[in-house]
């Protein structure tokens, strides 16, 4: 297959996709973003829906594991542990 685009022309941010992803991909993001201003959250995954994740996947000794998966602290998933807790002895009491 010859190749769509001049890759030796491509600005520096191009030629890093078309590494990453190839070339067809790269191109399905220019054509979708050209021109746009974008910046990509540092973690993958939205903190409020790793929260109720981790909530259901909770099996009493993953802790560690899950934060590893989800990329947040281990700290922050006993927290969010702890606030269900917290949540379902405030619903048990009223």
């Amino acid at each position: 297959m010859a190749d769509l685009v001049d890759s030796f022309a491509l600005q520096p941010i191009y030629q890093k996709l078309r590494e990453i992803v190839g070339e067809e991909e790269m191109l399905k993001v220019f054509e979708y973003y050209h021109g746009s201003q974008i910046s990509f959250p540092s973690h993958l995954y939205n903190r409020k829906s790793a929260a109720v994740q981790i909530r259901k996947r909770y099996n009493g000794a993953n802790q560690a594991e899950l934060g590893r998966y989800y990329g947040y602290s281990q700290r922050w998933v006993a927290r969010t542990l702890a606030e269900r807790n917290s949540a379902s002895e405030k619903k048990n009491d009223a």
